[in-house]
């Protein structure tokens, strides 16, 4: 959209709003001063500092809060930080307009107050937003490089680390499939990140890499046999497969017998 019509709007607000804020600051003491005494004999006006100060750090705040790319504790002080602007400048004009329609000549105290603290408190604001600004454009963004796997063997061997469990740390080769079998490696491609692998796909092959008459070896050769549970915990399988497992080692006990 075409920004001319943020002239036509604002011109007569700004118009307002100098005014107002000038009428203020008159009747809250601001008024003509020689900044250089006995070099320029210059005058100025105090009045002016007021819609200079306070509306233009508000427009100033307004942009950071509002501009994409703003670190969040910059955006959080401006975006605070402008809204109190532009209430403080809502009370401003409000308390004006009230003591013109009174046909008041001085400001109560409280108001003279207020209004004598703003240049202050809005350049400790503008000063504070500049600095969290400044120190978000010079900080410099956390990067992590990873150096690019070499196809050596012992290079390879470097990338993979080893589970408190004993099982290895897969990397996902182009093709997008897994093999979790124990002992295969996969060179990490460029440009993809390392995945591991779940805890129960990398602990279920290295529980099935042996048959179960090795595992129940022992209690086999005592002429026990296992129960359900056994099997289920150290197999890893349901309670139908785990009772399929447990009748066919009950054959392998009673085949000698048989015999």
């Amino acid at each position: 959209m075409p920004r001319w019509p943020l002239a036509v709007i604002g011109a007569p607000a700004a118009v307002a709003v100098w005014s107002g804020w000038v009428a203020l600051g008159g009747m809250c003491g601001f008024g003509l001063v020689q900044p250089f005494p006995g070099i320029v004999a210059w005058h100025l006006d105090t009045a002016v500092t007021l819609p200079v100060g306070v509306e233009a750090y508000a427009a100033f705040a307004l942009g950071a809060w509002l501009r994409p790319g703003t670190p969040l504790r910059a955006r959080r002080f401006a975006k605070f930080s402008a809204i109190a602007s532009l209430a403080l400048g809502v009370l401003g004009q409000v308390a004006y307009h009230l003591l013109a329609a009174a046909h008041a000549a001085r400001a109560p105290w409280p108001v003279v107050v207020l209004v004598s603290s703003l240049p202050v408190v809005v350049l400790g604001l503008a000063s504070g937003l500049a600095h969290l600004l400044r120190e978000a454009g010079e900080a410099e963004p956390a990067t992590a490089t990873i150096p690019a796997p070499d196809a050596t063997a012992e290079a390879v061997a470097e990338t993979v680390a080893a589970d408190v469990d004993g099982s290895v740390l897969v990397d996902i080769p182009v093709t997008g499939q897994v093999d979790v079998s124990p002992g295969t490696v996969y060179p990490a491609p460029a440009n993809r990140p390392r995945t591991v692998a779940p805890a129960r796909a990398r602990r279920a092959p290295a529980a099935k890499a042996k048959s179960p008459e090795r595992i129940f070896a022992a209690e086999l050769a005592a002429g026990e046999l296992p129960s359900v549970r056994s099997i289920k915990t150290k197999l890893r399988v349901g309670t139908p497969r785990a009772q399929e497992i447990r009748d066919s080692l009950a054959a392998i006990l009673e085949a000698p017998e048989a015999a």
